[in-house]
């Protein structure tokens, strides 16, 4: 009967040793593929880089062969007009504003197409920038024009920061140029889980079917969405005749800010390592 006893035991321990072995073969090979995907995905992302870069690139040259070069030989001609004005003509002053306009948004151009072949944008605040658009519109002197910041800045992921600053600066410049306000008014809030800016006027309000289908000929609103969806942000407007206009962009601040993004990633794609099932790639969102 002992013996009995004894030749069981053994044979559990032999099992248990088996189950243990097959156990640290299925961690080895779960290793094996966690570290088989991170080599894919490093691949993808190096690809998709590189990809958006050249795109990029081929924009910026675009840019700057076509609409900028365009632009500086309207500034010429008119620069050669200009000078043709007699020193005491009324129009001397609005066509020299227009020149200075013209001058502002070259060098505006140039730097957008510089930062369209750079993948380190220019690191101006929001506020800064935000604020010079004013310049742009120094003969509506009527308008009471102001940024105003809440809570600590922190610091933005470049690109980010770069695509909130066109979202907003659209917004801006259709208050502007539409919305016959007295008051426009820009809050950038900065809390832990995000970005919010606001644009808002006292103007005339968005008739409702511009709010859904945008103007004829018109993208603004409909590139301020799809800036908007292409950060993981929410983006509204809301308008009453006579009353004024809001736009506001919310944008997660694990998405916004700098350090918690990198961050962010990481554990996104730890998340996505854990539940893949066959997947070698994550798939696209373009």
């Amino acid at each position: 009967m002992f013996a009995d006893q004894a030749a069981v035991a053994i044979a559990n321990a032999r099992a248990f040793e088996d189950l243990v072995r097959a156990e640290a073969a299925q961690r080895e090979r779960g290793l094996q593929l966690h570290e088989l995907r991170l080599r894919q995905v490093a691949g993808y992302m190096q690809a998709r880089l590189e990809e958006r870069l050249e795109e990029r690139e081929r924009i910026a040259r675009d840019l700057h062969d076509t609409l900028l070069q365009g632009f500086l030989s309207a500034y010429m001609q008119l620069d050669v007009a200009n000078d043709r004005l007699p020193a005491d003509s009324p129009a001397k002053p609005l066509v020299q504003h227009v020149l200075d306009l013209m001058k502002r948004v070259s060098e505006e151009g140039r730097n957008a197409i510089r930062s369209l072949r750079s993948p380190h944008p220019a690191s101006d605040s929001l506020e800064e920038k935000l604020s010079g658009i004013r310049e742009e519109f120094s003969l509506q002197e009527q308008v009471d024009f102001r940024v105003v910041v809440e809570g600590k800045p922190i610091a933005l992921h470049p690109l980010i920061r770069e695509e909130v600053y066109r979202i907003a600066r659209e917004a801006v410049i259709n208050a502007f140029r539409h919305s016959e306000a007295g008051r426009i008014e820009v809050e950038i809030k900065c809390a832990a889980r995000s970005l919010r800016i606001t644009v808002r006027d006292n103007g005339r309000g968005v008739d409702p079917e511009v709010l859904q289908t945008g103007r004829e000929g018109h993208w603004g609103l409909s590139n301020m969405r799809e800036r908007a969806e292409k950060i993981g942000a929410k983006f509204s407007v809301l308008s009453r005749a006579g009353v004024g206009t809001e736009v506001e962009l919310s944008v997660p601040g694990k998405v916004a800010f700098e350090a918690a993004s990198s961050e962010g990633w990481w554990k996104r794609l730890t998340r996505w390592f854990a539940g893949q099932t066959g997947a070698d790639v994550p798939p696209s969102r373009e």
